[in-house]
């Protein structure tokens, strides 16, 4: 049976795509960072792991842990992440690194580990998930933009150093996908902006705000957490999958208009969402 670690699964995409995989007769060891979030998992029938990505030992233990039910690991899907909102100003040093710390090292470091065990049994598939937002970038999002492009280039760059083995490395652009990313988004908001003190006071009471804490799902192009899902099954079911899948028109929409767009003329666009 093949099988798949999945971070993040304890709603939305991760969540989501634990479930489609499981109903295929796939393996999914599917973690969570939260006690309660491992005890829903569990409810629901799933191999689990508390794992938490911004720690090394939670990684080694569910890793070695495959390995050692299975003798193997098919693939990861690094899921894992939040967004942390705010203009680039208003973003400290300390937040941006915590930003980095779980959507950049903490992929990185399940990466890093697991791919002996993929060159040791000679093949694998890890799933990179990053965004549209790794492809351009919003106003205030730019701890998260910057994530999603230090994604991209840890990706484009281990594809290239495992050109010559059947280690594939396959990264997911998303674009608005229904989960509860903007609750946590909303939380992180609140936390870490100063929204008085800022040259966006206005702005962050009048759009940001609004925008972020309202309950409507009217986002355009938006899709159900179950197409990421469907895209990573088709990954699991293909012996080459592609280097690079898009979910939602937006992806495809924004991706076309960086290739073919001014930088000015692309900002002019992008200064409008």
């Amino acid at each position: 049976m093949r099988n798949i670690l999945i971070t993040g699964c304890s709603s939305g995409i991760g969540l989501e795509t634990a479930k489609i995989l499981k109903k295929e007769k796939i393996k999914v060891y599917a973690s969570a960072r939260k006690e309660e979030d491992v005890k829903m998992l569990q409810d629901l029938g799933f191999e689990t792991f508390l794992l938490d990505v911004t720690k090394p030992e939670h990684i080694t233990n569910a890793i070695e842990t495959i390995i050692k039910n299975d003798a193997k690991i098919d693939a990861v899907f690094n899921n894992a992440g939040y967004g942390q909102p705010g203009a680039v100003e208003d973003i400290t040093v300390p937040i941006l690194r915590e930003q980095f710390e779980t959507n950049v090292f903490g992929l990185h470091e399940v990466t890093r580990q697991v791919l002996p065990y993929m060159r040791k049994q000679g093949y694998g598939k890890i799933i990179q998930h990053s965004s549209v937002l790794g492809i351009i970038s919003l106003r205030f999002r730019g701890a998260y933009n910057a994530s999603k492009y230090a994604i991209e280039g840890l990706a484009d760059t281990l594809r290239l150093e495992l050109a010559n083995t059947k280690i594939f490395i396959s990264t997911i652009n998303t674009g608005p996908v229904t989960s509860k990313f903007r609750d946590n988004a909303v939380k992180k908001f609140q936390e870490n902006i100063d929204q008085e003190n800022t040259a966006f006071k206005k702005e962050y009471k009048e759009q940001l705000s609004a925008r972020l804490e309202s309950d409507k799902d009217d986002t355009p192009f938006n899709l159900p957490a179950s197409s990421v899902a469907n895209v990573i099954l088709k990954i699991m079911n293909t012996d080459k999958p592609k280097p690079r899948y898009y979910v939602t028109k937006a992806t495809y929409i924004l991706g076309f208009f960086k290739r073919i767009l001014s930088t000015s003329l692309l900002d002019s666009i992008l200064k409008r969402i």
